[in-house]
């Protein structure tokens, strides 16, 4: 297969897929491919789509590849597309960062760090498909335990849970008066 070729089939999947490719998916839709080849090939269709008039760019999100809108061209889209933005209450966007930080962990974990009942909230978020049940921890009552979805990477433009920022980092960001979260003060063990 010419780089040519193999450029606009790459192209074309990365195109109909309706979550962000893999390159192992894409190997298996094509025979004879090498994985440099194909690396080369989504390195020249991310120079070709970086530069130029083009309204998207090649992205690399949740261990996979996908297409998405140059900012500037967003206003347009979204007033045409009539979407409105997904909004997040301090309240959901704490309780997710809880589980992305700390998954797996379990309702009464949530409730522990954030000082308040979170089941409206994590219904919220598992409807959105933010975060997702894991399991269920082996213990008397059997509680579910939570973490993140494929989506909340795609929705945070993340490659993987490893290019959130640390907990170090976002402290030395924060205020003094205000803490992280409801419960800032844990003890090494509710840590780890």
């Amino acid at each position: 297969m010419n780089k040519e070729n193999l450029q606009s089939i790459v192209e074309a999947l990365i195109f109909v897929s309706e979550h962000p490719m893999t390159i192992k998916q894409m190997q298996s839709a094509m025979d004879d491919v090498s994985l440099s080849e194909l690396k080369a090939a989504l390195d020249q269709i991310k120079q070709a789509y970086g530069v130029g008039s083009h309204g998207i760019y090649l992205e690399s999100v949740g261990g996979g590849y996908q297409f998405r809108t140059k900012l500037d061209k967003a206003p347009t889209i979204q007033k045409w597309a009539a979407a409105k933005p997904i909004r997040m209450t301090r309240a959901q966007l704490e309780t997710l960062a809880i589980v992305a930080y700390k998954q797996p962990l379990t309702r009464i974990d949530v409730d522990g760090v954030r000082g308040v009942e979170s089941t409206h909230i994590l219904k919220m978020l598992l409807d959105k498909k933010l975060i997702r049940i894991l399991g269920v921890k082996e213990v008397p009552g059997r509680p579910l335990l939570y973490g993140t979805t494929p989506e909340f990477l795609e929705f945070f433009t993340l490659r993987g849970l490893d290019a959130l920022p640390t907990l170090e980092s976002l402290k030395e960001l924060k205020s003094e008066e205000m803490p992280l979260f409801a419960r800032d003060s844990l003890t090494q063990e509710e840590v780890t």
